[in-house]
């Protein structure tokens, strides 16, 4: 098993089962200096941006933990886009209770710039709830500026 660190909509454990159902939640933690962001939105054709993280000394993001089977690894490739170069996966340092573990994350391989649609920002909103995200946290994400969908 790996781990996987997932931020976003992937803090949802419902919408990872779908996915990964070999690969069972087993706790949360802090990407220490980095932060939530959002790109894409003039590259994918979408009607925003979709999440990512970027370096930012200070900030820091919350994850759910994944112990991911390499089935379920290949799966979760496929879903975020790395073969196709959407996303990339980077292995860092995510701080727990229980002291730091090594874990990959997806990365959106572009700049970053533009702002969700606000169907996607409360879906993001939702998933932390899921994964038990602390209020300040969620507070933060619901006040992030969205895109209005174009007709």
């Amino acid at each position: 098993m790996r781990h996987y660190a997932a931020y976003g909509s992937n803090l949802d454990p419902a919408r990872i089962r779908a996915y990964c159902s070999c690969s069972p939640m087993t706790g949360t933690g802090w990407l220490e200096g980095w932060r939530l962001t959002f790109a894409g939105e003039d590259l994918l054709g979408w009607e925003g941006a979709v999440t990512t993280i970027v370096e930012s000394p200070g900030d820091r993001v919350f994850v759910a933990l994944y112990d991911v089977h390499p089935q379920d690894e290949k799966q979760l490739d496929e879903v975020e886009g790395v073969a196709s170069g959407m996303y990339r996966k980077l292995h860092l340092r995510v701080a727990t209770l229980d002291g730091e573990v090594t874990a990959w994350m997806y990365v959106f391989n572009g700049y970053e710039g533009g702002l969700p649609t606000t169907w996607y920002l409360s879906e993001l909103v939702r998933a932390a709830e899921q994964a038990g995200a602390p209020a300040d946290y969620i507070d933060r994400l619901r006040e992030h500026p969205t895109r209005t969908a174009q007709p």
